[in-house]
């Protein structure tokens, strides 16, 4: 698909970090389009963190060109943070301010005017479920508030693209979802988002995924286009016995990679119709009787370990 400059919020070419000699990213390419929320998914240590902060002019890359907004963030990282907001995992609170003193601190740092601050900090408050706790210290709020908090403080110069990394680990389901629901409501006003996540039912939610292993760009695309492109066909096997039934299966005929989660083992295999009974007939042999195997549709999580051809445990 072709994609007008017009369209282009984020353009990176051959990116290359090195730390020593150690090669944290190589030669990543990325376009992520205006309004999109595009993901980037990896293992920990594959790059996505220093791709980010590449990409917000924090770190200089070693090679490669970065725009943003229409701007080149090497050669003009200052005039770049004006259009831009990052958000590391330990975005900076300060725990001993209150709620609405960090935002003040905030909209200052960006040169926000009062006029603005004063109509923009209520509806960003309310977006966020904060509003109720604008007085309160931000050393006493929840993770997941202060998550939020973390967010409002990231907008509150309103930005045209939100750079957000892992912005939801070690908060609950619930805080999740409320985060959730403002990155939809700031897409539909045209923000750009490009975020790290860590959870693959987020994953699912971006209009893109880039799939970042060992510092590398593996392939890029829709979640659904991505699930359709995965080679093999996803079997879930379901028994008490999982974690032994993975052992069985490892090494079987057929079987292109495994995927252990919780009571059920996901299995690739080359072809359905021929492996289902003989995968029956290995855990058969292996004395594990309770188990239902099916064809299932495979999940983002599977698609990057049939990529990346590794396995393991979810």
């Amino acid at each position: 698909m072709s994609v007008n400059d017009g369209e282009i919020a984020i353009s990176a070419r051959g990116l290359v970090r090195r730390f020593g000699s150690v090669t944290a990213v190589k030669g990543v390419d990325l376009t992520v389009r205006r309004g999109e929320i595009f993901g980037l998914v990896g293992p920990d240590g594959a790059g996505k963190t220093t791709i980010l902060r590449m990409l917000a002019g924090v770190l200089p890359p070693d090679a490669g060109k970065i725009h943003l907004a229409g701007i080149d963030v090497v050669a003009n990282a200052d005039a770049v943070r004006e259009r831009l907001s990052y958000m590391p995992q330990r975005f900076g609170l300060y725990d001993d301010l209150t709620v609405s003193e960090n935002i003040f601190f905030y909209a200052m740092l960006f040169g926000v005017p009062a006029k603005i601050r004063r109509e923009r900090t209520p509806e960003l408050l309310e977006a966020a479920g904060l509003g109720s706790f604008r007085r309160r210290l931000a050393g006493q709020l929840s993770g997941g508030m202060k998550q939020k908090l973390g967010l409002v403080c990231a907008l509150i110069h309103t930005p045209q693209v939100l750079l957000l990394d892992e912005p939801t680990t070690g908060v609950d389901p619930v805080s999740r979802r409320d985060f959730w629901e403002i990155l939809y409501r700031l897409r539909e006003e045209g923000v750009t988002i490009l975020l790290s996540t860590a959870y693959m039912d987020e994953a699912e939610r971006c209009s893109r995924l880039a799939l970042i292993d060992a510092g590398a760009l593996r392939t890029c695309d829709t979640p659904a286009r991505l699930k359709e492109a995965m080679p093999g066909v996803l079997l879930a096997v379901v028994t008490p016995e999982a974690r032994t039934a993975y052992g069985a299966l490892e090494g079987a005929p057929g079987v292109l990679g495994l995927l252990l989660m919780g009571d059920r083992v996901n299995v690739r295999v080359d072809e359905a119709e021929r492996r289902l009974p003989e995968l029956k007939e290995r855990l058969a042999q292996s004395g594990i009787g309770r188990v239902e195997i099916a064809v299932i549709e495979p999940g983002i999580e599977d698609v990057f370990v049939a990529l990346s051809g590794s396995g393991g445990t979810a």
